[in-house]
Formats: structure tokens, sequence, C-alpha cells
């Protein structure tokens, strides 16, 4: 028996927020003062760093369950089955829905029911809930699927990862310019198929990271320090990425007992261009092996990043031939890995 992943889907919002739409924007250092540079200079920085030129947002009326349930159900299409057949539903997200105009999150009930009622499933062995684990959420959630498969008490799975992280950014903040929206998923299930999950790693660095990333008052001094939002420490996430990922990715493919010259797509969580590409730097230098070119496709630049939707929906995109000089053949050896809030860290290693 093998576990392999046997549909995908996901949802790309249709509102496209460019880097100029931020040129009036009032954004503040930490402290509340004004920056020496005006936002035109922010703004070619942060696209130098970060790669992102535009990122997508939802529609007021739409929240992260709703967009999770577009994905599932394309997901489900892919694989053509009855939703009525799965054991798990597996929502991985961190800030729940929240109502365009709304400060509160709303996660009662969770939004893996939610994804169950709204695709009107009416098995009560389909049990639905929710994974919060930072940006590797949903990489956290097939690993998770994949031991429910493997103990034998569950033959099908379907992952979700959705954000509206549009909703919970500190417009003062230029960090804001880095957070987007979007869902993705798969079914995860048992086959006699060749190939899925070879090899997994996970850790939680938190003794001194945990709060790389955590929520914090507006860099508006005058606005209410008690709403929060996203806040992170570029620097020491950075950091703390390129000394730990591309070590779990090795330990990973260790395991696999893969070559690296037999690994064909790596698919990294969209955070920051720069920092993805000095992992993939990093990770090969480990090897002593030159970079492949088209090992590593990037959405961030037109996508952003939508947290645990980044891979799944790139995954669904290089699977469906959308993404230009990237596709995926039987038997491709492919990587899946992801850094975030906690700090979390893993990867998958799989056979396409």
């Amino acid at each position: 028996m093998n576990i392999k992943i046997t549909g995908t889907g996901s949802y790309i919002p249709s509102v496209v927020q460019k880097n100029d739409n931020f040129l009036n924007h009032y954004f503040l250092n930490d402290d509340g003062s004004d920056f020496k540079n005006d936002n035109t200079v922010i703004i070619e920085k942060f696209k130098s760093i970060t790669g992102i030129s535009e990122r997508r947002y939802v529609t007021e009326e739409l929240t992260s369950s709703d967009i999770g349930f577009f994905a599932a159900q394309k997901a489900i299409a892919d694989a053509n089955i009855d939703p009525e057949t799965l054991d798990y539903i597996i929502f991985a997200h961190n800030f729940g829905d929240i109502e365009n105009g709304n400060i509160q999150s709303d996660m009662l009930p969770g939004l893996g029911a939610r994804v169950k009622h709204l695709l009107r499933i009416k098995n009560p062995k389909c049990v639905a809930y929710d994974l919060l684990f930072g940006c590797p959420g949903w990489i956290e959630g097939v690993i998770q699927a994949q031991a429910f498969i493997k103990a034998g008490i569950a033959k099908r799975c379907l992952i979700i990862g959705s954000e509206t992280l549009s909703r919970v950014v500190d417009k003062h903040d230029r960090d804001a310019m880095i957070f987007s929206d979007g869902a993705g998923a798969c079914i995860l299930e048992a086959t006699e198929e060749d190939g899925g999950i070879l090899a997994h790693e996970t850790a939680s660095y938190t003794f001194d990271e945990a709060y790389y990333l955590s929520f914090g008052k507006s860099n508006n001094q005058d606005l209410d320090p008690n709403t929060k939002y996203i806040k992170m420490d570029g620097r020491k996430i950075y950091e703390f990425a390129l000394t730990h990922v591309p070590a779990a990715m090795k330990a990973c493919l260790d395991q696999s007992g893969v070559d690296i010259k037999d690994v064909k797509k790596i698919f990294i969580h969209q955070a920051n261009e720069k920092m993805d590409d000095a992992i993939l730097k990093r990770f090969y230098r480990l090897f002593k092996t030159p970079i492949p070119e088209f090992i590593m496709p990037m959405s961030i630049g037109n996508l952003g990043n939508s947290s645990v939707a980044t891979v799944p929906t790139l995954l669904d995109l290089v699977k469906h031939n959308k993404f230009e000089n990237h596709s995926l053949n039987k038997g491709d050896v492919i990587i899946f890995a992801s850094v975030g809030a906690g700090m979390h860290i893993n990867a998958i290693v799989y056979k396409y």
C-alpha cells in the first residue's frame, strides 16, 4: 500500500492588489515614527527583497472557509471521488474566518466543520477538524493524514490550506505588502499505485524562537492598542529559515533514500523570494551539487504570501500545467518544505 495525492484544487482570489496600490499608504516604523524615505523608495526596496509585484485578495463577501470549500470542491472533482467516502477533513489555517470590516476571528464552529457542512457530507464518521501550525500547516496536515492511513483508521482524507491574511494585516506596517489570500487542497488516499510519500520531517523550535511571528498592535500609535495584527521579525525569520530549513530537507531526503540528482521539483512555502532562493542554494550546497534549472517554481511574485495556501496552490498550478516552464510527470520525485510561526519547519519527499 502506498499513500498518494490523487487530486488537487486551488482558489486564487480575483482582486489583484499591485504594489502601486500602496503608494498612498501611511507606513510607520515599529515605534510609530515616520520613515525617512517616501513610499516609492519603500516599495522599490520591498520588491527587490521579496520579489512581490502584486498579490491577491478575496472579495468582500468571502471568508477563509468559503475559499477553502472552493479549493476542496476542485480537489474532490480532480480525484473523481464521492465526498461521502472521506474519513477526515483537515483544515489548516491560522486566523479562522474574519468577515470584511470585522476585527474578530470566528472559529465556532471550526473551519473543517464548515467545509464539511458546505460539501453536504452526511457521514458522521467523516471527522472534520482544524490545524493551527503556522505556514507549514498544510504540509503538516498531509503528514497527519498519512499517519491516519498508515494506522488503518482512514483510507481517504481531504487536506485544505486556506487564509485571508488581508484581513489581519496592519496597513501602517510595510510587512502588510507581503501577505495575501488564497486556498489550496488535496485528496490523500491509500492506493496500490507506485509512489506517494517516501519520507517526512517536522520540528518545532520554541525555546527562543516562538514569537518571531506574533500578534501585536498597529505601528500607528493613535489606533486602539487592543486591536492586534500580524507582526514579524523578518531578519530573525530569515536567519532561522536559512539555518534550519535546508537541514530539515536534507534529513528528509536522506531518510527517503533518494539521490539529490533524482529530485525533479521543490515546492517551498512562498514566503519571500530572496529567502526561498537562499534556502535552495544552501540545500544544494549541503550535497555539493549544482542547482538544476527549473527545479523550484515560484508564485510569490504575483500571488504573494498566502501562508498555508502557498504550497498546495503551487502544486495544483504545476500539476495542471498552468505554470510556465514547470510540469510533473509520473515517477518524478518532489520535495515539499515550509517554515512559519511557532517556529515550525517541515518537509515531505514524495514520488509523483
